[in-house]
């Protein structure tokens, strides 16, 4: 199991088979990020999946927007 503290997003076998996760469910980060390709707002996966909470979906894009600026970067 992959774990930050703190982290709003967790990899687990025993969850889908590791897939990254919402801290506390099965909802797949990656989901979130789809949706927002498909230009469908925040607002709207929270309504789809109410078990996100809205914290964790507002961090996990922070960290993404970072992560994404990092690899730019090199």
């Amino acid at each position: 199991m992959i774990t930050l503290n703190q982290s709003p997003v967790i990899s687990d076998p025993e969850i889908l088979n590791g897939t990254l996760v919402f801290r506390g469910t099965r909802v797949p980060a990656q989901t979130l990020l789809d949706y927002l390709d498909d230009g469908i707002t925040l607002l709207d996966f929270l309504e789809n999946f109410p078990s996100v909470r809205k914290t964790d979906a507002v961090e996990f894009l922070k960290l993404a927007r970072e992560t994404d600026s990092e690899n730019h970067l090199r």
